[in-house]
């Protein structure tokens, strides 16, 4: 383009919709492997810094995964209020993790995740993400399948959160975006406890995702939310959904958020806080309606299947 420069020669090209490109220059390779489970690359990146691909599919990265993460985690603790037991269900970046532990009330926390070299990948390559929470002591990590955890697990949990990746067909997750995999979290939750799940874009084009997955978990909690953010480097807005056996707290009184925070939590946040919490709830009317309208549930027989996968070049 006339008037610009470009200061890449490697560029991830990720397929947002069949019409629809966002690529990413890339400065450097810090890893690459092709697991038992997926394609997984951690690379160098010259706006965002580094960065989890998996499969071709962006999951997060240095530059801006606070406006994931932070809505990811905080809303559903700060729901149930004082969490204790927490699991994770995915995470491998540890950042979800990093989000858990800044609670002082939580005594104990599983991180769950299928790829074990993803994992020591990113605990190698990206510590400006997990910030050494694998070294606290409240912390398990398992290597294994999110199902069969689920299965066996005698816990009951407060908070599970599932961080899951894109839902593509061939990947290690889509079954776990369905209400059977719904119902076998909330057989596991605490009576008061609160699932939360990586919900998909909300952009107006591929918003039927995420209309979908909040459908399924109405078909299996009394009380679903979504709330949304915006990740620059996902080229869409994002959102979240939480359900629970109990009611959400959708309008938050801010000051009350804060003061919550400043007693419950070490560290500082950089994007929710008791004004950013109640404005990620207040979806706009077109997310809403669509919301409204969706009757579809996602099963194992019909599961969701997320477009695309990227490509380096």
């Amino acid at each position: 383009m006339p008037g610009s420069e470009l200061r890449a020669d490697f560029w991830m090209n990720e397929y947002i919709t069949p019409w629809d490109i966002y690529a990413h220059g890339i400065t450097n390779v810090l890893a690459y492997k092709k697991t038992a489970f997926q394609e997984m690359y951690i690379v160098e990146t010259g706006a965002y810094g580094k960065a989890l691909v998996l499969d071709g599919k962006w999951q997060s990265c240095t530059g801006d995964e606070f406006l994931y993460h932070e809505p990811l985690v905080q809303p559903a603790m700060l729901a149930h209020g004082s969490p204790k037991n927490v699991l994770i269900l995915g995470g491998g970046e540890g950042a979800t993790a990093r989000e858990v532990l800044r609670w002082k009330s939580v005594q104990r926390a599983v991180m769950i995740d299928i790829d074990g070299e993803v994992v020591d990948a990113c605990r190698e390559h990206m510590p400006e993400m997990h910030k050494g929470c694998f070294d606290d002591p409240r912390l398990e990590l398992v290597i294994d399948d999110a199902l069969k955890y689920l299965d066996e697990t005698d816990t009951a949990w407060d908070v599970i959160i599932s961080d899951l990746s894109d839902p593509i067909e061939d990947g290690p997750s889509f079954k776990l975006f369905t209400k059977e995999y719904f119902e076998q979290a909330r057989g596991v939750l605490a009576d008061n406890g609160v699932f939360v799940l990586q919900a998909g874009p909300v952009a107006p084009v591929e918003l039927a995702m995420h209309a979908r997955l909040v459908s399924t978990l109405r078909a299996v909690f009394d009380h679903v939310k979504s709330l949304t953010t915006y990740v620059p480097s996902y080229a869409a807005p994002w959102g979240v959904a939480l359900g629970s056996a109990r009611p959400i707290d959708a309008r938050p009184d801010p000051e009350a958020i804060d003061a919550r925070l400043a007693e419950m939590t070490t560290g500082t946040l950089r994007a929710l806080d008791g004004t950013g919490l109640l404005g990620m709830y207040q979806l706009p009317k077109h997310i809403r309606k669509a919301i409204a309208d969706e009757t579809q549930v996602y099963t194992l027989r019909e599961p969701p299947k997320f477009f695309g996968k990227g490509k380096l070049q």
